[in-house]
């Protein structure tokens, strides 16, 4: 089996675990890579170092070690070339790590293909001048559109296949994935849904309203999202750099036609997972 290696070394845990987890695949006789920016790093390993290009061609599966940031980003790079991914915590709560850091022996689950892959749902945010596509984003978790000026408040038109829906005063509009829901979702005040039962939440932050809530729609819905002024708007996917949103362009978020395929070892269920990492921050 061929994995390919992602870690993010910006969390001060992951280079240990990393090299945790080179062990163990050296034990259970399995070939992995890394990207070439590792190599001063990780060059003591047996691993290879490949472009992105031929690594995640190549490999069986992807290990991301990090939090969530960092195995978001990963599976964004894993769906390209539809590999399935294994989260490593490194981070701090990680829902969508697959294992923990003292879980590393469970690697031979992996290499012995006994495990199941979570599907998850994904968005497709495309920014439309007319019916012309400038430009296509995707996300597992959120897609946020914002005023390009942080610091006051705008009116944003929102539609739902094609329909004028409504128009919120607000910091902004924040559409997720049942993934995203435990994330800036959460924050905002949207509900916790189940990431098995497909379907799109939409949160307009910090409405001026009594009942600016957050709602729940059908996962083939396509959500339009528009200044009502003659502002700029920022879209930003799973985090980001923002992209701009001129005046008389439109953001349309709709279900990717693909989706992020996330390796699960243990029998741990959502509301199992739920319950321990919203415990560690009682």
């Amino acid at each position: 089996m061929k994995i390919a290696l992602m870690p993010n070394l910006t969390r001060k845990e992951a280079f240990e675990v990393t090299g945790g987890i080179c062990s163990s695949l050296d034990k259970l006789g399995a070939d992995y890579c890394f990207l070439p920016e590792y190599a001063d790093i990780f060059g003591m390993t047996k691993a290879a170092f490949l472009p992105e290009e031929e690594a995640l061609g190549c490999c069986d599966a992807v290990i991301a070690v990090g939090g969530d940031g960092s195995i978001i980003h990963a599976a964004k790079s894993a769906v390209r070339y539809q590999k399935p991914i294994l989260g490593v915590n490194a981070g701090r709560l990680a829902f969508m790590a697959g294992l923990e850091d003292n879980e590393l022996h469970l690697l031979s689950r992996l290499i012995e293909g006994d495990y199941t892959l979570d599907k998850r749902l994904m968005l497709k945010a495309s920014v439309l001048r007319g019916d012309e596509v400038i430009s296509t984003d995707y996300c597992v978790n959120d897609c946020l559109v914002t005023n390009e000026e942080k610091q006051r408040m705008s009116e944003i038109d929102v539609s739902l296949g094609g329909s004028c829906f409504n128009s919120y005063l607000c910091d902004g509009v924040l559409v997720a994935t049942p993934t995203g829901s435990t994330a800036y979702s959460l924050s905002a005040g949207g509900p916790i849904v189940d990431p098995e039962l497909e379907s799109i939440l939409m949160t307009p932050i910090c409405p001026h309203s009594l009942v600016g809530r957050s709602l729940v729609f059908k996962p083939d819905a396509v959500i339009g999202i528009e200044s009502a002024e003659d502002v700029t708007l920022c879209l930003s996917a799973d985090g980001a750099e923002p992209q701009k949103i001129e005046a008389g362009c439109r953001v349309e978020i709709s279900r990717a036609e693909f989706t992020a395929n996330f390796i699960r070892i243990k029998s741990e269920n959502f509301i199992d997972i739920l319950y321990r990492k919203l415990a560690q921050r009682r």
